[in-house]
């Protein structure tokens, strides 16, 4: 199979999608590789390290998309890519279709293969792809929240361990998740007094079990967070249902009962956010103030660790990239359920019920593979 590796290009995003040493799995398969110049470059891998692990260099994006057959990236394509993308070339990234009604349009009328990294999952409900990038929001979470307390920029101006004498700061995590999990620790272990949330008595006991003791667990209600919001410091957003909207379950109207200079972080907004004040932001511009709330809303908050991310995203990606490109996607799909699960559009088809209902648009529940 041909693929294509092209240099991501959404505001601040310095992750890849292949890493030289993908690229000379992808060979020994017999795949060729194209990559575009500079790709790795934000990750730490020169077009050099590429070419020798044999991969071969174009120029430009327009040259990948035109020649692959598979483009592998890490964020799903921006308005200037959508012209680029042809009818049955497959695309495996992260796609959050249930956030951006554009992009699910775009899709469907370029009819693209989209197989999302995000709703590849496995038999025990958990989502391999999901997993590397969560830890690391999750525990980056708790790192931006702790420098955004601080008081010139705009925070309550409160350390977050505190010292002797003086109390630490109090953090609240809405979701006992991969990304609510790694920010409790994180939280924890620099000092603050944490609270995390979740629907899940049996995942509290989890938590309680392997949390030390400065992090308490807590049924998520309504009645709860709104306790909790008003003396909370830093709250993190950590809610997640696959491939579809997250829930609200902070409001415009709670931001009033916070103090000022309370700092929320919301882990989730790539999925529309449980924050309802939060909209995406950038490392650029990662965050605003609304009603002397401080937020802090990056849609791709792991791209400012791009070594890190790259090296944690592409260990988990490759084994289901060279599935693809050994048996193409319709075999692969046929014959690993967790890759089927992964396809969100096809054929000028929705194949994944949250994106449908998201945008109110027909759900096709099966899908013949036609070669499988």
């Amino acid at each position: 199979m041909i693929i294509g590796v092209p240099k991501e290009i959404k505001n601040n995003e310095n992750r890849v999608a292949l890493t030289p040493a993908g690229v000379s799995e992808m060979k020994k398969h017999g795949h060729t590789v194209y990559v575009q110049s500079t790709a790795g470059l934000g990750s730490g891998f020169a077009d050099e390290e590429y070419a020798q692990a044999g991969a071969v260099i174009l120029s430009t994006i327009e040259e990948v998309y035109a020649i692959a057959e598979m483009i592998i990236k890490v964020k799903e394509p921006i308005a200037s890519e959508y012209p680029l993308i042809k009818k049955d070339q497959l695309l495996f990234t992260y796609f959050h279709f249930a956030s951006s009604e554009e992009l699910t349009h775009a899709m469907l009328e370029k009819g693209a293969v989209c197989l999302a990294y995000e709703t590849v999952e496995k038999t025990d409900r958990s989502l391999p792809l999901l997993v590397p990038m969560s830890e690391v929001a999750g525990r980056m979470a708790i790192q931006q929240g702790a420098k955004y307390l601080e008081k010139p920029l705009k925070g309550r101006g409160i350390l977050l361990g505190g010292v002797p004498g003086v109390p630490p700061a109090k953090v609240l995590v809405l979701g006992g998740g991969i990304v609510g999990t790694q920010a409790a620790k994180m939280a924890a272990g620099l000092g603050a007094q944490v609270t995390i949330m979740d629907l899940s008595l049996p995942r509290l006991r989890q938590l309680d079990d392997i949390m030390p003791a400065n992090v308490n667990t807590e049924m998520s209600n309504h009645y709860n967070i709104t306790r909790a919001i008003k003396d909370a410091d830093l709250i993190v957003g950590a809610v997640l249902i696959p491939g579809a909207k997250a829930p609200h379950l902070i409001t415009r109207d709670m931001l009033k009962l916070m103090r000022p200079g309370t700092v929320v972080v919301d882990v989730a907004v790539d999925q529309g956010g449980c924050i309802e004040t939060c909209t995406p932001t950038t490392h650029e511009n990662p965050t605003f103030i609304i009603d002397d709330i401080v937020h802090y809303c990056v849609a791709n908050m792991p791209g400012a660790v791009p070594y890190t991310s790259t090296l944690a995203l592409t260990n988990a990606t490759l084994p289901y990239a060279v599935q693809l490109a050994n048996k193409g996607w319709e075999k692969a799909c046929a014959e690993n359920e967790e890759l089927k699960k992964g396809l969100n559009v096809a054929n000028g088809k929705i194949l994944y019920k949250g994106v449908a209902e998201a945008w109110n648009l027909p759900f096709n529940e099966e899908i013949v593979l036609a070669n499988a």
